[in-house]
């Protein structure tokens, strides 16, 4: 995609029209365009260019769209940072990434000028507020970036450049860099307008999803290509969710399964009109059909979709149909991907037999960055992609996520996935949130173990849960242990922090 030509023709195309709306605060596509090319003008003067890799560090603001649709106006490697980062992981990244620029927001626990000493390869640090740093003489000011002109930049980009390096933790700890072409920066669009044939009259609210993560970048992306609205959050808060959706007529919201569930534990719930909305997808994490089906009860016009895809795709790849009696599905693939379930050794399996997802397409990442032996692991010879999901497909061509590989509990033999019996435990009446891991045991190897937050005022024991677990699942599935907390803990994308609970 090329960022430059798409900014300067929604300009035109709707100069007055909401693209942002930022804390009741609006700007135009007009005034987006002004801003992102004075902003691509003194980066290249500071001398950032095609190719630099520069690391953003802000918080979730309008600033941080600017960044990043200036830098890929230039053609540069955005190296995008959660602003949760501690100095050291920064430090880390920044170093790993070969960074040469770092643009940032202070923050009391980062000291910047220490950092910048630890990256050698660091040559600036643009700081966003470095009046109110007493450190300031140290940085470049944002604030004086924007006095450029805003005159298009002449800077051709090809769909094979590199735009960016997310780095995800995953679940081994092990931060790798999935590094991407501005070629995949169409593979979103071209996937939800295939899919939900979205336009200009749609509009998005982005509840708090860090521009650090793919999905954060996607809906900056669907805005820009779409020309539609972006209602943006700087962090998830559910009343506030909420609320925009009814005053900004929100017609497309996106989030993780923890999300929803703490938007419907809300009282009141069923006073906010939510009839605007068109489409509520859960990406993120299998989730469960009864809470599709319980926020669909407060969005009459709204489609109930499962959405999955991965960094390393290039996601969004796919969507559930508009059946609700397919609602536990995450759809067909198409436009351009292409999927299979195998074995431990790579072999198709029959339909409705469950294995490995394995995709492969367009989507698919360049690798991992500076780990030629990690990405060969993951992406085979003729192109295929490990998902490390364990999918099943239907008859009519549908596929279905089971759980992850690294999710799979070996009870004396016996297969569980914890996803499977988060689902069942969910449909309880007294429980509000539940997760479940696999914890060793002497005579069994592994045992599920449930950690539950029972809904506000309900009384609530272990012997209800096993009670409940013996009527609604295989006895070799019940949950052994049993923990109540008051919260789970959550990543900082929403999706609930397993690793936490498994070291806690």
């Amino acid at each position: 995609m090329d960022i430059r030509r798409v900014v300067l023709e929604k300009a035109k195309q709707f100069p007055d029209k909401p693209a942002i709306i930022f804390k009741d605060t609006t700007i135009t596509f007009s005034q987006l365009k002004d801003t992102v090319f004075k902003l691509t003008n003194a980066f290249i003067k500071a001398g950032i260019s095609k190719g630099s890799k520069v690391s953003i560090f802000l918080p979730n603001c309008p600033e941080y769209i600017y960044s990043y649709l200036a830098l890929f106006s230039i053609g540069a490697v955005v190296v995008p940072l959660d602003f949760m980062l501690t100095e050291r992981e920064i430090t880390g990244f920044i170093n790993h990434s070969d960074s040469v620029t770092l643009i940032a927001k202070g923050k009391k626990e980062v000291d910047l000028a220490a950092l910048k000493k630890s990256c050698s390869q660091l040559e600036k640090i643009i700081l966003m507020g470095a009046e109110e740093s007493s450190a300031s003489g140290d940085f470049v000011s944002w604030e004086d970036l924007l006095t450029q002109d805003s005159q298009e930049p002449n800077i051709q980009v090809e769909d094979a450049d590199h735009s960016a390096i997310f780095y995800t933790s995953g679940s081994t700890g092990h931060p790798k860099g999935v590094l991407l072409s501005y070629g995949h920066l169409d593979n979103p669009v071209e996937c939800i307008y295939d899919f939900l044939k979205v336009s200009s009259d749609d509009s998005y609210l982005s509840a708090g999803v860090p521009f650090s993560h793919l999905g954060g970048l996607d809906y900056m992306i669907f805005m820009l290509a779409f020309g539609s609205t972006l209602v943006l959050m700087d962090r998830f808060h559910p009343l506030e969710a909420l609320k925009n959706l009814v005053k900004y007529k929100v017609t497309v919201f996106c989030i993780v399964p923890a999300m929803y569930i703490a938007i419907l534990s809300m009282k009141g719930i069923e006073n906010f009109d939510l009839s605007a909305l068109r489409y509520a997808v859960v990406f993120g994490a299998p989730s469960s059909p009864e809470l599709l089906k319980r926020f669909l009860a407060i969005c009459p016009n709204a489609n109930l979709l499962n959405g999955w895809g991965m960094t390393e795709t290039a996601a969004p790849n796919t969507y559930s149909p508009f059946d609700t009696s397919k609602i536990s599905s995450i759809g067909p693939f198409g436009h351009g991907m292409e999927a299979k379930i195998v074995d431990e050794q790579g072999n198709a399996v029959a339909d409705s037999e469950k294995g490995e997802l394995w995709v492969k397409g367009k989507g698919i990442m360049v690798g991992y960055y500076k780990e030629d032996e990690l990405t060969r692991e993951i992406i085979t010879e003729d192109g295929w992609l490990k998902t490390g999901d364990i999918a099943r497909k239907d008859t009519d061509g549908l596929f279905y996520i089971v759980g992850r590989k690294k999710e799979m509990i070996k009870v004396a033999g016996e297969i569980v996935f914890a996803p499977e019996v988060e689902a069942i435990l969910q449909r309880f009446v007294k429980i509000q949130e539940v997760v479940v891991v696999g914890i060793a045991d002497k005579l069994r190897g592994e045992v599920p173990k449930a950690f539950i937050v029972k809904k506000e005022g309900e009384q609530l024991t272990e012997n209800e849960v096993k009670s409940y677990s013996k009527e609604n699942m295989a006895h070799f599935k019940i949950p052994h242990h049993i923990e109540f907390k008051e919260s789970l803990p959550k990543t900082v994308s929403g999706k609930i922090n397993k690793q936490a609970l498994i070291k806690g």
